[in-house]
């Protein structure tokens, strides 16, 4: 469920945002500079649904863990783009796409994983599973605290609200893929002559 969410956002954001020349001083910002940490130079081969398997394998942690990754999204976004976004530049600062998403969620999964959970790995295990070098882990690590501000405490209604979010959306997509297949399978008929 959440791979095929997140997929479903970078696409579209993949269509709707570009890093432009004119919006590039924004980046000049130390905050903004902590967003741009997770960019990557290419957009890895690995899919979101595989990525996260990975993780799942060999790194093991509770539902609560990846679903707080919505919960710290969403956050980072908020604040992010609260601190750029004004009527004469309406540039959005932190956009999940295709060339942070692996970033993001490895380091979300570390920050999570020792916040909510008794039992997690050592960064150098989580580095070798996420394909990143130890010391970028790091650091994405503490740039993953820093566009939090710390703030990695969630409420348990606030995580019940992101699971029925969750799940209402996978419904949704269940349904829209029974449809589709319905009607692929309908005959097509001619039309009247």
């Amino acid at each position: 469920m959440l791979s095929a969410l997140l997929q479903k956002i970078i696409e579209a954001n993949d269509i709707l945002h570009t890093v432009s020349n004119e919006t590039t001083h924004l980046f000049n910002d130390k905050y903004n500079a902590n967003v741009m940490a997770f960019r990557g130079r290419n957009i890895p081969a690995i899919s979101i649904y595989s990525y996260l398997k990975r993780i799942i394998k060999y790194c093991p942690a509770t539902n609560d863990v990846f679903l707080s990754l919505l919960v710290y999204f969403d956050r980072i976004a908020k604040r992010a783009n609260n601190t750029v976004h004004t009527q004469e530049s309406p540039f959005q600062v932190f956009v999940m796409d295709s060339y942070n998403i692996h970033r993001l969620i490895i380091a979300g999964v570390i920050v999570a994983s020792k916040f909510l959970s008794d039992v997690f790995y050592k960064n150098s295990r989580y580095a070798k599973v996420g394909g990143l070098p130890l010391e970028e882990l790091n650091h994405l690590e503490l740039q993953f605290l820093l566009l939090l501000d710390f703030q990695l405490m969630i409420q348990k209604e606030e995580l019940e609200k992101y699971a029925e979010l969750l799940s209402r959306f996978w419904k949704r997509q269940q349904l829209q893929q029974q449809q589709q297949q319905q009607q692929q399978q309908q005959p097509q008929q001619p039309p009247p002559t």
